[in-house]
């Protein structure tokens, strides 16, 4: 292994102990530090997100119990790191000591399994911790003035939210529908979807419109406003969903024929009704995104070092605060992203 310094061999972490309540997250001061194996590097975490992931696999939401399969525990969550290199091992070059990273959220499963992959604090232990190993071809460098808070802000949700776009080939003149775009995801779906010269159609509560203009939205729609009566029938070129839920028939409704619709979430409800006429009829695209898309990641990171986006950080919380960060997520007052220190 190489290190620039001595390394502790214990840690603080957050153990997720089992599937329930706050009380199955284990604040620890105790925890072994991990050893880089083979083409991976050790990180400093500098601070971690939190995300729908987070609490999703702690109430036990997923078939699986995790995102990919079976879970075990005790697990080390935080899908989302900003960290720095401070030790690699056997095949990682003594230069990547010192560099700051982001790490991509999932990577090939080294088992070999057909289309696996593992998904960070999921299939193995993430960023609620001092320190994390991960593999060197998963830490990207990343070169800029955004404090290690901000950056934490962007792995997943940006990531999902720029697989999203780039899946459903968003473009340049393109209508563009975000529901949930107060969230995490969302709100990185509007920047990235303006970006692209999109006009964009953010949905969500009257007391986030405000920013969400701020953010790039061309215009906005009260979260539990009729789509259909609101924007019109064939009104849109492409939906980007994180939401589902009741009202999930009029997503279809108000996609133009051959439109586009994109999902990598469920917050309103995971079953839905499908009237397969509006699908075949209108030539409709479906595409349920969760892995990401090759070169995806760095092609996020190169967007934040050109300074073509900006970090929503709504809270930050010290890692011991943990049951309140998740309790403040859940509340869903906020716009962007809730934050872990580790300062």
């Amino acid at each position: 292994m190489i290190a620039d310094a001595p390394l502790p061999t214990r840690m603080r972490a957050v153990l997720l102990t089992g599937h329930g309540g706050y009380e199955r997250l284990a604040v620890r001061d105790d925890v072994a530090v991990p050893a880089p194996g083979p083409g991976e590097v050790l990180l400093r975490v500098g601070a971690a997100g939190v995300n729908n992931t987070d609490v999703n696999t702690r109430v036990g939401w997923y078939s699986g119990g995790g995102w990919t399969g079976s879970f075990v525990f005790p697990r080390i969550q935080g899908i989302d790191c900003c960290g720095t290199v401070v030790a690699g091992g056997d095949e990682v070059s003594a230069a990547r000591i010192g560099e700051r990273v982001l790490v991509e959220t999932c990577w090939p499963d080294p088992s070999g399994a057909v289309d696996g992959v593992v998904f960070l604090g999921s299939e193995v232990d993430g960023a609620f911790a001092e320190y994390v190993a991960v593999p060197s071809t998963a830490a990207h460098r990343i070169d800029s003035a955004f404090t290690d808070v901000e950056l934490a802000s962007f792995p997943c949700s940006w990531s999902t939210a720029e697989n999203l776009l780039t899946r459903s080939t968003v473009g340049a003149g393109d209508r563009v529908l975000v529901t949930g775009a107060s969230g995490g995801v969302g709100s990185a779906a509007v920047q990235l979807a303006a970006v692209r010269g999109a006009h964009v159609v953010a949905v969500a509560g009257a007391a986030k419109h405000a920013e969400l203009l701020e953010m790039g939205a061309s215009e906005v729609v009260e979260r539990d406003a009729d789509l259909v009566e609101r924007l019109g029938v064939g009104a849109v070129d492409v939906v980007i969903d994180v939401v589902g839920g009741d009202g999930w028939g009029r997503l279809l409704e108000v996609l133009r024929p051959h439109g586009r619709y994109a999902v990598s979430g469920a917050i309103g409800g995971p079953v839905v009704s499908l009237d397969l006429r509006t699908l075949y009829l209108k030539d409709l695209t479906l595409l349920g995104c969760t892995v990401l898309g090759r070169g995806v990641f760095a092609q996020l990171v190169r967007r934040i070092e050109r300074g073509e986006v900006r970090p929503v950080v709504a809270a930050t919380f010290p890692l011991e605060r943990i049951v309140e960060a998740q309790e403040h997520f859940l509340a869903k007052s906020h716009v962007g992203k809730i934050v872990l220190t580790l300062g």
